[in-house]
């Protein structure tokens, strides 16, 4: 008899076969030779394939978010379906949560070497800020008083500090950052897992994640869905397609058909209204014509009848 096949999960719905997956995995991680973004395997007691490793994330959020207070000695409620999941990514986490400071390394590749974080886990303000703005002005021109002051407005939290004045910000548009993850995490959890490396007090249903192509298609990854697994499917490179954070109010999926058209300047989607137009109205010409001559020879016929009838 021939070997099971066995499946890993794209959603509660789509199972893909572990060998495409094997498949994908091997361009994927020929793709990061020689970087920190390969991705391991392991395979769990009962047969399933867990892939493991790091998750690049674009900010693409248009309002500001909000900065949490206590630091990690404090509880970090999940809920309880979380938890068991999290746990594990939690304790790897646990030196690269420093806001603005370096990732400390992490577990080696498939190959067994040491890696480090390439991106470092700190938050690039965006430019629009004010609170920004005032902090860049003042940075040249700090006093012993300016600098006593800003003491009392901040306290460190596992090595960064906390800000009051500046707790609340918006990150910069399209910087990008990453969380350890596997591929059981379901898109909620790794949401949790990204607000909570970098403090951030705002709930994770007000999020969602987006795979954004080039072409300028933008699709949604359900709740139920795996990051990690639809990363792998889409392959390795961002230019090509990419994951993206927004607002869950904002953001709105955008089908291939549609995107054809984004990149068109105004003046040329209007020449395609107006033909589109154009068409529409030798259209509605065209039914008129035919459904009026069909009327005249429906009356024609009722007409005749009639008279027929009427010498019978």
């Amino acid at each position: 008899m021939g070997e099971r096949q066995t499946y890993v999960k794209l959603s509660e719905e789509k199972l893909i076969p572990k060998s495409a997956i094997l498949s994908l995995l091997r361009t994927y991680n020929c793709y990061h030779e020689g970087k920190n973004f390969q991705l391991r395997t392991r395979e769990e007691e009962d047969g399933e394939l867990i892939l493991e490793g790091l998750l690049n994330i674009y900010w693409g959020l248009r309002r500001p978010i909000r900065l949490q207070m206590y630091d990690d000695n404090e509880r970090f409620r999940l809920n309880r379906n979380d938890r068991s999941a999290l746990a594990k990514q939690l304790s790897a986490e646990s030196n690269n949560n420093s806001l603005g400071t370096e990732s400390g390394p992490a577990s080696g590749d498939m190959c067994g070497q040491e890696e480090e974080e390439e991106d470092s886990p700190q938050l690039l303000r965006t430019r629009s800020d004010a609170s920004f703005m005032r902090v860049q002005r003042r940075s040249k021109t700090h006093t012993a008083r300016d600098l006593q002051r800003l003491r009392t407005h901040r306290f460190s939290i596992n090595g960064h500090f906390y800000n009051h004045k500046t707790s609340v910000f918006t990150p910069a548009y399209g910087s990008v950052t990453n969380v350890r993850v596997n591929s059981s995490m379901t898109t909620g959890q790794v949401l949790n897992l990204l607000l909570h490396k970098f403090r951030v007090e705002n709930k994770s249903e007000e999020f969602v994640l987006y795979v954004v192509h080039e072409s300028g298609e933008r699709t949604r990854l359900k709740d139920g869905e795996y990051p990690l697994v639809a990363r792998v499917l889409y392959g390795p490179c961002e230019k090509i397609s990419k994951i993206l954070i927004t607002e869950a109010d904002l953001g709105e999926e955008v089908t291939y058909d549609v995107a054809q058209y984004i990149k068109f300047e105004i003046p040329v989607l209007d020449s395609f209204v107006e033909k589109l137009k154009e068409e529409e109205e030798r259209e509605i010409n065209k039914l008129t014509i035919k459904y009026g001559a069909l009327k005249s020879r429906i009356q024609h016929q009722l007409e005749g009848g009639a008279h027929t009838s009427d010498r019978i």
